[in-house]
């Protein structure tokens, strides 16, 4: 049986790989892509302790947000394509199409 610490540790180290990437990218699909590793190291640590704690409950809630993620990821990605078909371009720090 692998120690609890040891999946912490590897959920950890994913959440502050997608955190690093989603704070430097300026690709929209990089930062999508970033923002769902985050949110992997979540569901491993919810799994993690489910199986820690002898309980379903956190594998349940996982399910939950795997879910959700998959609907932002394709709410995301519509955003990007029509965002990409208006100004021809997916760099996050030249797109000022969404400003006020």
């Amino acid at each position: 049986m692998i120690p609890l610490s040891w999946v912490l540790a590897l959920a950890g180290l994913l959440f502050g790989i997608g955190l690093l990437g989603a704070l430097l990218s300026t690709n929209a699909v990089r930062m999508l892509i970033c923002i769902e590793l985050m949110l992997n190291a979540v569901n491993i640590n919810l799994v993690a302790f489910s199986r820690y704690q002898g309980q379903a409950h956190g594998e349940i809630v996982a399910l939950f947000a795997m879910a959700i993620g998959a609907a932002e990821a394709a709410v995301g990605l519509a955003i990007f394509v029509a965002v990409a078909r208006n100004s021809k371009v997916i760099d996050i720090d030249k797109i000022n199409l969404l400003k006020w």
